[in-house]
């Protein structure tokens, strides 16, 4: 018979674990709300949800709100509720060949903070991962947090990324094989996540950018590196080894050829890269720089066509170096691709500049703690895994 009561008793634990959550993800998908409203989102009844409203509450993951509503009726105003997204903050890295950003995140995915810096690319390794470091904890000081105010961490790198979130690439040499994640335990205790930088890409098209409403997508970067991130059926898709869309491991594509093909030796202004020169060249209407894009883009096409024949997507982005030069892109692109394959997909550039990556690594952080809200405990850190 204790048995029996212990069993019933995990599974009304769990019940009502389950059917806060719903509330909760409810108020984050839309706030304020009203117990009425929430119990219409939730198709939970009106005594549950104002208890567990009252238990979010006390336990600070909600607050209730003196904002008027719109077209409110006259007589006494239903108490609101809001998800307190200020609870807890996340944090996403893009650490590349010759450059740092780190954006700081609340939970409901906006944006409060941000830093780019640029860094020799002969640093080494480990030099690589004092200056994250480093880097880390300066920024989250200067906003006031500690290493505890942060519930989760995404970085992009660049090479392959296995399923572990362990580095398999030579792209930076020192981290092959690198568990970084575990390198970072010490700077900030809360999970990090470890993810190849253009899978970060898409995702950051996918939530904020050119792919909001297409689920079949290639990501493709343009510039001096030539790589893929995939979605397929709204899903990230990595491969079995984390090595899907590395277009620039087949040397018989031809890719390493089109990147040398890029080399512009026009007019750069102070702090300007050669691929920002090339864009602002190709805006203006230089000639010559047309016509080392279109050297570029000649050479890219089989490996993009490829793609295109194996996936068969609904949308091309791109995205990269070479996206600031921005809708021309896609047309000439077309033109490259049609010869090649039996269609060319829709092309969108990318609008979301330089930190896309970063933001895909955002909303890999906000997946990572949407996937254990709520925390019994309110909203301090959650527990690790």
């Amino acid at each position: 018979m204790a048995v029996h009561d212990g069993a019933r008793g995990h599974d009304l634990a769990a019940l009502r674990g389950l059917n806060t959550a719903v509330v909760l993800r409810a108020l984050r998908q839309e706030s304020p709300q009203t117990v009425s409203g929430l119990t219409a989102a939730t198709g939970l009844s009106r005594p549950t949800v104002e208890a567990l409203v009252e238990e979010l509450a006390t336990q600070g993951w909600i607050a209730e709100t003196d904002a008027p509503a719109v077209g409110r009726a006259p007589g006494r105003p239903a108490r609101r509720f809001r998800f307190r997204a200020e609870a807890g903050h996340v944090v996403g890295v893009d650490i590349g060949l010759k450059k740092l950003v780190l954006l700081l995140s609340r939970l409901d995915g906006e944006v409060v903070a941000r830093r780019r810096e640029e860094f020799p690319a002969e640093l080494t390794g480990t030099e690589r991962i004092a200056l994250l470091r480093s880097r880390l904890r300066r920024f989250l000081a200067d906003e006031g947090l500690g290493p505890d105010d942060v519930w989760s961490v995404g970085v992009g790198v660049p090479g392959m990324v296995d399923e572990t979130g362990r580095i398999r690439s030579v792209i930076v040499p020192d981290w092959t094989d690198l568990d970084l994640a575990r390198r970072l335990a010490d700077t900030v205790p809360c999970r990090v996540l470890v993810e190849n930088d253009v899978n970060l890409a898409v995702l950051a098209e996918h939530w904020r950018g050119a792919a909001t409403l297409a689920d079949d997508v290639a990501c493709v970067l343009v510039g001096h590196r030539i790589s893929c991130g995939l979605m397929i059926d709204g899903r990230l898709h990595r491969g079995r080894r984390g090595g899907a869309g590395e277009l620039g491991i087949l040397p018989q594509l031809g890719l390493d050829e089109a990147e040398k093909a890029l080399a512009w030796d026009g007019e750069r202004r102070p702090g300007e890269s050669g691929t920002d020169a090339l864009a602002r060249a190709v805006l203006a209407g230089d000639a010559g720089a047309l016509a080392v894009l279109d050297r570029y883009l000649a050479g890219v096409a089989p490996g993009i066509a490829a793609l295109v024949l194996a996936l068969d997507p609904e949308l091309l982005v791109l995205s990269g170096a070479l996206a600031p030069i921005g809708d021309p892109l896609g047309p000439l692109l077309t033109e490259h691709l049609r010869p090649l394959t039996l269609h060319v997909p829709r092309i969108a550039v990318s609008t979301l500049g330089r930190e896309s990556v970063a933001l895909g690594a955002v909303r890999r952080a906000l997946d990572a703690v949407e996937s254990r809200l709520p925390d019994r405990a309110g909203p301090s850190r959650p527990p690790l895994p």
